[in-house]
């Protein structure tokens, strides 16, 4: 298990990810509670084993539970357990995940969909390490470090009444926040060559590879369902695919979209920036991808850029572009 989720199998080498990777690193040897926070697909579950198996606790159980995937009676008996004849269908005891996570980690994900009343459990497990089952009046005292996740603002949430401010500030005691894929997108070559061996070994598939250019486009574009939705697209090509090479034409229609490619690029530009020396780079570099579509045909190029050919010929001059 440890091999399988350790901190080593969190992949990257952007200057995002290896914070990231430090604030775990600090973050492991304690039992203080950790948040993580960061948009669906970035791998929070994946940094909550992570801790757990850089912690002293690697050798318990690592428990997770999503708080999003059960209604709130369900999951109250769920987390604390229920005793007999505690409710109808209640035809034996049952321990919770807090008692299976005894001395281990207990993973609760989307920890903002919590009801009121649960918050209030939480809180009292969190500051007292100790509950009663559903149904029940035995105290049952646990040693747990317990780790969050959310996708959304907790801190906005405290604000519009709907999460505690108390439990907010004992979930928040370390706060790692994962950063979207598109802040880390030098990342992506290194992800996909891990998701494609990953399917590879998973399938018995003979080894394949993505063209430059279609990674290139992989790596431009946005990624709104983040890690997880580039892995699909990696199962995906190697699946459906039978070339040994996966190429730009290979790809989901939404990736070669040239609109979002643009976007991206211009995610990518760095701050603070001079707006009018930008713009003259832009322009020059559009300028010389339409001669080499057009192939240097200046009058073809300018129909590209849906300018005349003596607008052009000016343009050229001014940036000093060789267009013959």
């Amino acid at each position: 298990m440890e091999d399988k989720y350790g901190l080593h199998k969190v992949v990257g080498r952007s200057r995002a990810i290896r914070d990231v990777l430090v604030m775990v690193d600090r973050a492991a040897p304690s039992r203080s509670t950790v948040l993580i926070t960061g948009e669906s697909g970035t791998g929070k579950e994946l940094v909550a084993h992570a801790i757990h198996y850089a912690s002293p606790r690697k050798d318990k159980p690592f428990i997770s539970v999503n708080c999003m995937a059960l209604n709130p009676g369900v999951l109250e008996s769920e987390l604390f357990g229920h005793e007999k004849g505690s409710f109808t269908g209640a035809v034996a005891m049952r321990r919770g995940r807090f008692e299976q996570a005894d001395g281990g980690t207990l993973f609760l994900d989307e920890v903002a969909e919590l009801t009121p009343d649960l918050q209030v459990k939480l809180l009292r497990v969190l500051q007292e390490r100790c509950f009663e089952r559903v149904g029940g009046t035995e105290e049952i005292s646990v040693d747990i470090r317990v780790v969050a996740a959310t996708n959304k603002d907790l801190s906005a949430l405290v604000e519009q009444g709907k999460f505690r401010d108390d439990l907010y500030y004992r979930l928040n005691v370390v706060q790692i926040p994962l950063p979207p894929l598109r802040e880390r997108r030098e990342d992506i070559p290194l992800l996909v060559a891990h998701f494609m061996e990953k399917v590879t070994g998973e399938n018995g598939m003979a080894a394949k590879s993505f063209s430059t250019e279609a990674l290139n486009y992989l790596s431009g574009y946005e990624w709104p369902g983040n890690i997880r939705q580039l892995e699909n697209v990696v199962e995906s090509c190697l699946i459906l695919v039978p070339d040994a090479v996966i190429g730009v034409d290979n790809l989901p229609p939404e990736i070669r979209d040239e609109d979002s490619q643009f976007k991206s690029a211009v995610d990518l530009l760095p701050f603070p920036l001079d707006l009018a020396d930008t713009l003259e780079k832009i322009e020059a570099a559009l300028i010389r991808r339409a001669l080499v579509r057009s192939e240097l045909v200046q009058v073809k190029a300018a129909e590209c850029l849906g300018i005349s050919k003596s607008l052009l010929q000016y343009k050229l001059k001014k940036y000093g572009i060789t267009g013959h």
